[in-house]
């Protein structure tokens, strides 16, 4: 193992590449799920819900995750979920059927779950603390920016063609990734990066013996992430209120995302050195007001505005969860809490849209945008209120607690 210190840039190959690359097959498909169940003759809400399996899977994913990789190693768990990805894609791009269709984007949520967990839990063991929020940060940029670019290389290649030529795509993709996790090698050799660890604790004594955290800090993060999924159905949703055109709508998502894409690594340098809170908070009044007015716009400018400060706010949270989640995890058992950690996010990230979705199904898309908004600031209550209790990273006041936060035995 080499003594050289531990930098991003040398991690990049081995964490930040796969990450980019199997990210980018999953952008280019979220778009055409629900078109390629049309193609084989679902009705408009049953391909939604085809689509909405790719996120039920992940939440599916996200505890064994944490228990195969707590067992296998990260790097063997992330070969697994390559493999697997590949097989669930060939699926997917065969099926016949439309439940053969649902079976496989459902297992590929799962892999996707694998995938981002084993690099979070990599990052955390290797990268120094002094580096961890850009580390972290960097990889939710990857995800934001295969989310970003994803969509156009997909387009470019169903162009004239079928639509189920995306899950080639992504079958690509997802064979590339495991190539460079299996050629390139890791920098440091952590137990979690190579091998299980010996005697693996079960999750279900991870989640007991750290209920305290889940149900306070955890909360938290569930409304962070009800918050931050929320904008990806309240943009569209709204434009088509205004009556524009879905290719407007397109360019006006696009600006966020391209805001949303260039913030992540300022914003985790302002963690490492400022400390968690200067941008967990900013992020969620931002998010929060943000949805909060967005039923004030009435025309294109006004809510290409508003669409770019919503970008802004999120991307400056890019890898906030991550980071919250490797400050607090016990080495011992990381890669178990990691999952359930991860399961308080996804839970959130699914709860949001079905909260605007829900009040726009009684007839008042306004008010569910509005509910949002009040979420959002009652997230930087929350997070005001934990992350000190648990971070020794919170402020720069925080940090002279002890550099490891004792999680094993919860603070109060």
């Amino acid at each position: 193992m080499s003594s050289r210190p531990v930098s991003l840039l040398r991690v990049a190959p081995a964490v930040f590449l796969p990450t980019l690359i199997f990210e980018i097959g999953m952008g280019a498909l979220i778009p055409m799920i629900a078109l390629s169940g049309r193609g084989l003759g679902a009705s408009v809400g049953m391909a939604g819900l085809v689509l909405a399996l790719l996120g039920v899977g992940q939440i599916l994913g996200d505890v064994p995750a944490g228990a195969l990789a707590a067992r296998v190693g990260d790097r063997r768990a992330m070969l697994i979920a390559a493999g697997v990805a590949i097989v669930t894609l060939l699926g997917c791009a065969l099926a016949d059927t439309l439940w053969q269709l649902a079976v496989g984007v459902a297992a590929t949520g799962a892999t996707n779950a694998v995938f981002i967990l084993a690099r979070q839990a990599y990052l955390t063991e290797v990268v120094p603390e002094r580096l961890r929020a850009r580390a972290l940060s960097t990889l939710g940029g990857m995800t934001r920016v295969g989310a970003f670019a994803g969509p156009f290389i997909g387009a470019a290649v169903v162009h004239g063609r079928p639509v189920r030529d995306i899950y080639w795509l992504a079958l690509a993709c997802a064979i590339a990734a495991g190539l460079v996790v299996l050629l390139v090698p890791d920098v440091a050799g952590p137990a979690t990066a190579h091998g299980p660890r010996r005697d693996p604790v079960s999750v279900r004594s991870v989640v007991v013996r750290h209920r305290r955290v889940f149900l306070t800090l955890g909360l938290a993060v569930l409304l962070v992430a009800s918050v931050r999924a929320t904008r990806q159905t309240v943009l569209p949703l709204w434009a088509d209120h205004l009556g524009l055109s879905p290719s407007t709508t397109s360019v006006v998502f696009g600006l966020a995302g391209l805001v949303d894409t260039m913030t992540f690594y300022p914003s985790g340098k302002v963690m490492d050195s400022a400390g968690r809170l200067w941008i967990a908070i900013p992020s969620m009044l931002v998010l929060g007001a943000t949805q909060a007015v967005l039923p004030l716009t009435h025309g294109l400018v006004t809510l290409a505005v508003v669409a770019m400060l919503m970008g802004f706010g999120n991307g400056i949270g890019s890898g906030l969860l991550m980071t919250l989640g490797a400050d607090v995890a016990p080495p011992r058992t990381r890669s178990q809490f990691l999952g359930v950690w991860r399961l308080c996010s996804d839970s959130g990230t699914a709860a949001g849209p079905l909260v605007v979705s829900a009040a726009a199904g009684l007839g008042s898309l306004a008010a569910g945008i509005e509910t949002m908004g009040v979420v959002g600031v009652l997230a930087a209550i929350a997070l005001l209120r934990w992350v000190p209790h648990y971070s020794p990273f919170a402020t720069t006041g925080t940090r002279t607690r002890r550099a490891t936060p004792s999680v094993e035995e919860p603070v109060g």
